[in-house]
């Protein structure tokens, strides 16, 4: 009797040991048992045969819940059985009509709308892999990342012929073929395709198409802009995909949950949490084509959304909206992103209530990811002894003014102990694989040897960080010359190549500084200073004279 009042004492007084000391202990166990169940569901997936794709979850949807609505677009309701036939038109009218192969790559020059969508399915049917070009870009680098992924087709949204054209007569000269979404199109080497699609059969497409895709083979190229020069193809396998399919599952989200979706589909957020999350957990997908701070939460009320996306500045934008007495009456419970600043998250939930917010830190390319899945405010993630064994990560010393590791006398680098800023590293197996971008080169700047023992190879993430003695992750810089705008990484180098299309530069130098904000600001000034060496007209041949340009843009 007495050791069994021994036993339910310390079984009384362990909660209360636990929250004392190890205050965290149940989330991280939970955690723990959440990361196992999502890599053995990973692990069986892979197993089967024949090769089960992302594509495959999406065909067990629009068979188990045909009916269920699937996105949402101004007021018009598709359901996955809706979504499966219109992506089996535009599969069967692109096989008719185009000389596409399985393996060819097709460039989709899209804004959100469900017709990004349905193509990529259709594309996927096909066995093609997809670079998403932005929207936004025009020109030269339109062109540039056009080219970086030796696409054979080009799919264009109509209201994006204008820029179609300006690139036109280069695609012409490398036999491109361009599909517009329109009916007619008289400019030549311009096809309109929406009439074809409309009379194409819905048919399913033969499994056969795809016989030939592995694991490692592309499935989409995203486009990153790094620290340097213009934009860079990342490589986003099949593998990769498949593993996106746990994003939105790991957070609880179930079938009868709403996403709001108003990132760019051609980004990773957009596309790899938003849209292939959801394919994974069933949910319905309300889509915007734009984010808008003043209809967010109109939407949210109108739609019944119970999940919503951010990234960078997003929740300050929000913030800074007029307050009114209706902020909290939504039904929203989770918020997933990445970007968002300590005080603007504090503001964020004092103002629409308990949202419970899920900060993570991933990059597009990268081999590792990171999430608090505390919710303790200001931290993109925690550290966690199983996930550090899945991914070996580390953080490493880095000197910023010469922008390398330090080494120590043996040639090796040099962990950073806590609470001491770090550059993000994890090593390179066959659980996390970095596939790196389209060019060779391109990959092998990012991969770093020698970090801990000679020919070991890493992953260069560069970005800095630091994990507090609580052993929580805040992020803190990034390395090289870029600066934030609309959310994405954007190079300073990018910047100075524009500027020196003006016929009066010569040469620009761009670098970001921190701009202070008040609430009152419009949401979205960045200042950039550039230097400019002037050749004539502003003043003095040769001479050095520094502007202050202010970029602005509305959001409304």
């Amino acid at each position: 009797m007495y050791l069994v009042s021994i036993l339910f004492a310390s079984l009384a007084i362990t909660p209360l040991v636990l929250k004392t000391f190890f205050p965290y202990f149940w989330k991280d166990a939970l955690y723990f048992a959440n990361l196992v169940r999502i890599f053995l569901k990973l692990v069986l997936r892979r197993r089967r045969k024949p090769l089960f794709l992302v594509l495959d979850r999406f065909l067990e949807q629009s068979v188990t819940h045909a009916d269920r609505p699937f996105i949402v677009f101004e007021n018009k309701t598709y359901s996955y059985l809706d979504t499966d036939r219109r992506s089996n038109k535009i599969a069967n009218a692109l096989q008719r009509h185009s000389k596409l192969r399985p393996g060819d790559t097709v460039a989709l020059f899209m804004g959100n709308e469900p017709a990004f969508i349905f193509t990529w399915l259709a594309l996927a049917k096909l066995g093609c892999p997809v670079a998403f070009l932005n929207h936004n870009i025009r020109s030269r680098s339109l062109l540039h990342c056009f080219n970086c992924c030796s696409a054979k087709l080009l799919i264009a949204a109509e209201e994006l012929q204008e820029a179609v054209e300006e690139v036109l007569p280069s695609l012409r000269e490398q036999g491109v073929c361009v599909y517009l979404m329109t009916k007619q199109c008289d400019t030549p080497g311009v096809e309109g395709f929406s009439d074809q699609v409309e009379e194409a059969s819905d048919t399913p497409l033969p499994q056969a198409l795809r016989s030939d895709i592995t694991f490692k083979s592309p499935a989409i190229y995203i486009y990153t802009s790094g620290t340097t020069g213009l934009p860079k193809a990342a490589v986003i396998t099949q593998n990769r995909l498949l593993v996106a399919l746990a994003v939105l599952d790991s957070t609880g989200i179930t079938p009868g949950d709403v996403i709001y979706l108003n990132l760019p589909l051609y980004h990773t957020a957009g596309f790899l949490i938003g849209f292939i999350g959801s394919i994974e957990t069933g949910s319905t997908i309300i889509l915007r084509r734009k984010f808008s701070a003043s209809q967010f939460w109109d939407d949210c009320r109108k739609y019944n959304v119970t999940v919503v996306q951010y990234i960078g500045e997003v929740l300050r934008y929000l913030c800074n909206t007029p307050k009114r007495d209706n902020d909290r009456e939504h039904k929203v419970r989770l918020a997933i992103g990445n970007g968002v600043r300590a005080e603007i998250w504090k503001e964020f939930l004092n103002r629409f209530g308990n949202i419970y917010v899920r900060e993570f830190y991933a990059s597009t390319e990268g081999n590792v990811g990171l999430i608090n899945y505390t919710g303790k405010i200001g931290a993109i993630g925690r550290v966690n002894y199983l996930h550090r064994k899945l991914f070996p990560y580390a953080l490493i010393k880095y000197d910023t003014e010469r922008d390398e590791p330090i080494r120590d006398s043996t040639g090796l680098c040099v962990e950073a102990p806590k609470d001491e800023t770090g550059l993000l590293v994890c090593k390179i197996t066959d659980i996390a694989p970095f596939v790196g971008y389209a060019s060779s080169q391109q990959t092998e700047k990012k991969r770093l040897r020698d970090v801990f023992q000679k020919g070991d190879l890493y992953f260069n993430s560069g970005d800095l960080l630091k994990i507090g003695r609580d052993n929580f992750i805040y992020f803190q810089d990034r390395v090289g010359d870029t600066f934030r705008w609309k959310g994405e990484n954007v190079a300073t180098t990018e910047v100075a190549d524009i500027l020196t299309l003006i016929d009066f530069v010569q040469e620009a130098n761009v670098y970001g500084v921190q701009v202070n904000l008040t609430p009152n600001q419009v949401p979205g000034n960045l200042t950039t200073l550039i230097q400019v060496p002037v050749r004539s007209g502003l003043d003095l041949p040769g001479t050095w004279i520094k502007v202050r340009v202010r970029f602005t843009w509305y959001l409304d």
